[in-house]
């Protein structure tokens, strides 16, 4: 096992931190949660690090072992090697009710030579006729974010404040991806290309629109556009070899893993193993001439958030398996794939640390998670001593 990954000493810290301006009482932890979480290849420890983070929802490593952490209320924490919390300033005015609020958080790809020092997050902003996600990066100063730049807004401000998506996770040629949930309106607004809602995005790093984007010639369609009809995905990763896998939230049951592929339609919501909610009967149809499937459906109700895949030699049979984090089901999945099928599916987590918002590889390689409660946990799962 790497120094990055040795067992950290228990500690607990209470105290007064001031940040913003305002005292904060706020509660810091690193000790060991579960000391020997039993899986098929390895034996885990569950750590938390920091505790008394608010709905957290994104967790990104700093180069220096520090974490930024987006709270949903509106609210970057940036959290210590010993836990320690403190809340920077710069953060945009979010709308922070019903799902919304501060989102997704990720670094540049070549953050740390200086020219790129650029934190990338998003976040729900009020606007005439409702809410939109969007896309802000700056750049980190001590206890504050600064340089704020706001790079793209969904090109419709609408109500409930639902289904935001908001995930991010770069390409290999330098290009950002980026979900914006259907919104949770009626009539359905993820086949309409038209329209941003219910699709992924590809954007440059600065919120432009690439040249090769596969609807860039379509009168019909934004050129932001990479897929559409998706309903609500909260779970992305490009993996090693540069295919993109997201998983995405059905109604009720019919949650998905999707291999997100240009141009392509993914059904929603003429296609969808979920059901009404209040009548309880069938959405769509199971699968449509022209929409891409499926690749895998979750039994139950998972509710997917948060996807990594493993490519850490802190943990050598998980290579290349993906791990996905589960909201209502509280558990954490690791999908062995062969090709591009599930061809295993193992629960690692049931209930341990509640309700899962996010799971990352960390720069040291050992695996974040982040739960999502109003005194939510940010915990790392390394191997065992």
């Amino acid at each position: 096992m790497s120094a990055n990954l040795r067992r950290l000493p228990t500690a607990l810290l209470l105290g007064g931190l001031v940040a913003g301006g305002q005292a904060l009482a706020t509660e810091t932890l690193t000790e060991i949660t579960v000391e020997r979480i039993a899986t098929e290849h390895h034996d885990l420890r569950l750590e938390r690090i920091a505790s008394g983070l608010e709905h957290p929802w994104a967790v990104a490593q700093l180069p220096d072992g520090r974490h930024l952490v987006s709270e949903r209320p509106g609210r970057m924490a940036l959290i210590d090697e010993d836990g320690g919390i403190v809340h920077l300033d710069g953060v945009p005015e979010v709308s922070a009710n019903g799902q919304g609020g501060l989102l997704d958080v990720v670094l540049h790809p070549r953050y740390g030579d200086g020219d790129h020092d650029w934190i990338y997050f998003t976040w729900s902003q009020a606007g005439s006729g409702g809410t939109a996600t969007t896309l802000s990066r700056a750049r980190l100063d001590g206890e504050s974010l600064v340089d704020v730049e706001e790079l793209f807004v969904q090109d419709r401000y609408s109500d409930p404040g639902r289904h935001y998506g908001s995930r991010l996770a770069w390409l290999p040629d330098g290009t950002l991806l980026m979900s914006i949930g259907d919104r949770g309106r009626q009539p359905p607004r993820a086949q309409d290309r038209g329209d941003h809602a219910g699709s992924v995005l590809r954007l440059t790093e600065t919120g432009g629109v690439p040249e090769d984007n596969p609807f860039v010639d379509d009168d019909g369609a934004l050129g932001e556009l990479y897929s559409s009809g998706n309903r609500n995905i909260q779970g992305m990763t490009v993996a090693a070899d540069g295919r993109i896998w997201a998983t995405e939230h059905g109604p009720l049951g019919g949650d998905e893993l999707n291999l997100i592929e240009a141009g392509e339609n993914y059904g929603w919501p003429e296609v969808s193993l979920g059901r009404d909610y209040s009548t309880r009967d069938p959405i769509g149809a199971d699968s449509l001439p022209g929409m891409r499937d499926a690749v895998h459906v979750f039994d139950g109700r998972f509710a997917p958030s948060g996807l990594a895949e493993v490519t850490s030699d802190a943990y050598p049979a998980w290579q290349g398996d993906l791990l996905a984090g589960g909201l209502r089901s509280e558990l954490l999945r690791r999908l062995t794939l062969d090709g591009d099928r599930v061809a295993g599916n193992e629960v690692i987590l049931d209930g341990q640390i509640g309700r899962i918002r996010d799971v990352r590889q960390g720069r040291d390689g050992a695996l974040y998670l982040l739960d999502d409660d109003p005194r939510g946990s940010l915990y790392r799962l390394v191997p065992a001593d």
